[in-house]
C-alpha cells in the first residue's frame, strides 16, 4: 500500500459496551472529529448487547461535565428534561469527624482570594474555612440554584457547578444523540469471541450474528468484566483494597414526598461501617450505602440504609453492587484502551467515575487518527498520566477518612497509618506547618486543586501550625478584606438566587 492510499484510509475505532462509558466516549470522540460530516479520518462503531444490564455506579458528576456536554452539542435544558437532572454545587460530608452533629462542605467554587492570599492562617476557626472564604455553602444550605433565570445555558459566572443525573436516562440520551446527530455506527450484538494475535494486540471480534469487526483501536467499555483489557489481554489490576476498604454498595430509588426540596449538593453521611450517598434528582432521590463487608454484612448495611430513608418496612427495591477498589496497571495496552469500569473503580465519594471517562475519551479524541508506529509512545504517555491520576484520586479519597474521631472498628482502621499511602503521608508532613498550596499541585493533569484539599482538611479540623513560617503571613488587612467581601457576596447571592426546585421547574417550562 502506498503512502497516499494509507493516509486516505479511515482508522476504525470499535467500542465494546454501551452504557454511560461507551456512549459518552463515542459522543466525545465523534463530536471532536465532526464524524457526521464524513470527511474526517475516523470511523466509530459501538457494539452493545441487548441482554447485559449496565451498572449505574453513581449519578453525580464533576464540573468538567458542563463543558463536555456543551462541546458534544447537547442542549443543557434537554439534558435536564430527559435525565431528571439537577444542579450539584459540591459535597456535604456529615458525621465524618464525630459520630453525630458535625458536617463540612467541599464546594465547587474556589475560595475567594485563591491565588492571591493564603486565607487559612487568618481564619479564626479553621473548621469554618469554607464559610469564611466561600458563599457556596450558604447557597447549598438554602437549597438555591447556582444561577438566575436570565442567564444562558451552561453559564457558570455565578457559581461553579456540576450535575446530578439519572445514569440510565443519560446513557439513552447519549446513544440517541450519537447515532442521529454525531454519526456513530451502532450494532446490537453480543461478542462471542475476541481474536488476539498476542497479549498486546486484538485483531478482531466475532459477534453472535456471525459478523466480524476489525479495528485500529478497540475501546473496552464492558464494565467490571473487562472483556478485552482484562479477560483477553490479561492486564493486571493494581488493588487499593488496603487503602480504601469499601467493597459493596446497596442502592435505592427514593420517591419524593409531596412538598420537597431538591438538594443542590451530594450529601455523604458517615455510618458505622461506611457511608450513605444522597443525591437529589428532579424526579426522585438516589440513595445508597457504600460499606465494607469486613466490618458489617449485607443485612445490617441494608437495615442502616432503610432506616436512613425511613423505609423500615422494606417497600423500596434494593440493589447490591459488588466491587473491588483498584485500576489496571496499563489502561491502554497495545491497540486496546479501557474506559470506565473496565479500567478501574473506586467508591463514588467524589464522583470521579464519569470524570475519568471524560478524560480518557478526550485523550482518544485528541490523539486519533494515529500512525501505528506512534501508538506505543502515545499509550505509554497515557498510562503514565492515568497512573498518576489514579494515585491522586486514591490519596484524595483516603484524606476524607484519616482525621475521623469515631469509635467504630471501621473508622479506627481507616485512620491506621498503615492504610495511608506514603505519597499522602509525605504531603501531610509538609501541610502540618503550612497547609496545601497551589504550588503543591502544579502538574497540568491534576484532578483536584489545592482548594479541594483545603476544604476537606480544614473542614475536618486539621489545623496547621503556621507559626514556623509566620513571617510569610503578613497580609492580615487583605485577608480581612477578602472575608468581608465574601460576606457581602454571600448576602447578594442569598437575596438574588432562586430556589433550586423552583428554578428547574420554571426553566423547563419556558
Amino acid at each position: 500500500m502506498n503512502q497516499s492510499t494509507q493516509s486516505s484510509k479511515k482508522q476504525r475505532i470499535v467500542i465494546v459496551g454501551g452504557g454511560t462509558a461507551g456512549w459518552l466516549t463515542a459522543a466525545i470522540v465523534a463530536a471532536k472529529h465532526n464524524i457526521a460530516v464524513g470527511e474526517c479520518g475516523l470511523d466509530i462503531t459501538l457494539v452493545e448487547s441487548s441482554d447485559i444490564p449496565t451498572v449505574g455506579v453513581g449519578e453525580g458528576t464533576w464540573p468538567t461535565m458542563r463543558n463536555t456536554l456543551k462541546d458534544i452539542g447537547l442542549s443543557e435544558k434537554e439534558v435536564f428534561r430527559r435525565c431528571s437532572a439537577a444542579f450539584k454545587q459540591g459535597g456535604k460530608f456529615v458525621n465524618w469527624v464525630k459520630e453525630e452533629g458535625d458536617y463540612y462542605y467541599h464546594p465547587f467554587t474556589v475560595p475567594l482570594g485563591y491565588g492571591r492570599v493564603e486565607m487559612a492562617p487568618y481564619v479564626g476557626n479553621i473548621a469554618e474555612f469554607a464559610n469564611a472564604t466561600n458563599f457556596q455553602q450558604h447557597v447549598c444550605e438554602r437549597n438555591m440554584a447556582p444561577r438566575t433565570l436570565n442567564e444562558e445555558e451552561y453559564s457558570s459566572a455565578q457559581s461553579n457547578y456540576a450535575y446530578h443525573l439519572d445514569a440510565g436516562a443519560f446513557a439513552d440520551l447519549l446513544k440517541e444523540f450519537s447515532k442521529n446527530q454525531l454519526g456513530v455506527n451502532h450494532k446490537v450484538a453480543t461478542v462471542e469471541r475476541v481474536h488476539a494475535t498476542s497479549s498486546e494486540h486484538i485483531q478482531s471480534i466475532t459477534l453472535n450474528d456471525g459478523s466480524t469487526l476489525e479495528a485500529d483501536l478497540f475501546v473496552d467499555c464492558s464494565g467490571f468484566r473487562s472483556l478485552l483489557l482484562g479477560e483477553t489481554l490479561g492486564e493486571a489490576v493494581v488493588s487499593t483494597d488496603d487503602v480504601l476498604f469499601n467493597n459493596s454498595a446497596i442502592a435505592l430509588h427514593v420517591p419524593y414526598e409531596d412538598d420537597f426540596e431538591i438538594k443542590p449538593y451530594t450529601q455523604a453521611t458517615a455510618q458505622e461501617a461506611g457511608w450513605i450517598w444522597d443525591i437529589g434528582l428532579s424526579s426522585r432521590r438516589g440513595v445508597g450505602h457504600v460499606y465494607s463487608t469486613d466490618y458489617t454484612n449485607d443485612a445490617r448495611a441494608e437495615e442502616v440504609l432503610r432506616q436512613y430513608v425511613g423505609d423500615e418496612k422494606g417497600e423500596l427495591n434494593a440493589r447490591i453492587i459488588r466491587f473491588n477498589s483498584g485500576y489496571k496497571k496499563r489502561i491502554w495496552k497495545g491497540n486496546c484502551i479501557g474506559v470506565g469500569l473496565s479500567a478501574g473503580f473506586v467508591e463514588p465519594l467524589e464522583a470521579t467515575a464519569l470524570m475519568l471517562i471524560e478524560i480518557s475519551a478526550r485523550f482518544i479524541a485528541e490523539q486519533m487518527p494515529l500512525p501505528v508506529s506512534a501508538m506505543p509512545i502515545v499509550s505509554q504517555r497515557f498510562n503514565k498520566q492515568m497512573q498518576y491520576r489514579w494515585q491522586r484520586i486514591i490519596d484524595f479519597l483516603k484524606l476524607h477518612y484519616i482525621f475521623n474521631q469515631r469509635s467504630e472498628p471501621y473508622w479506627v482502621a481507616n485512620r491506621d497509618p498503615k492504610s495511608i499511602p506514603d505519597s499522602l503521608k509525605e504531603d501531610l508532613e509538609i501541610w502540618k506547618y503550612r497547609g496545601p498550596k497551589i504550588a503543591d499541585f502544579s502538574a497540568a493533569i491534576e484532578l483536584f486543586p489545592a482548594a479541594s484539599y483545603q476544604y476537606v482538611l480544614y473542614g475536618m479540623g486539621f489545623s496547621p501550625d503556621f507559626s514556623l513560617q509566620s513571617h510569610f503571613y503578613t497580609e492580615r488587612q487583605l485577608a480581612d478584606k477578602v472575608i468581608q467581601q465574601n460576606q457581602l457576596i454571600t448576602q447578594q447571592k442569598l437575596s438574588s438566587l432562586p430556589n433550586h426546585r423552583d428554578y428547574i421547574e420554571q426553566w423547563l417550562a419556558s
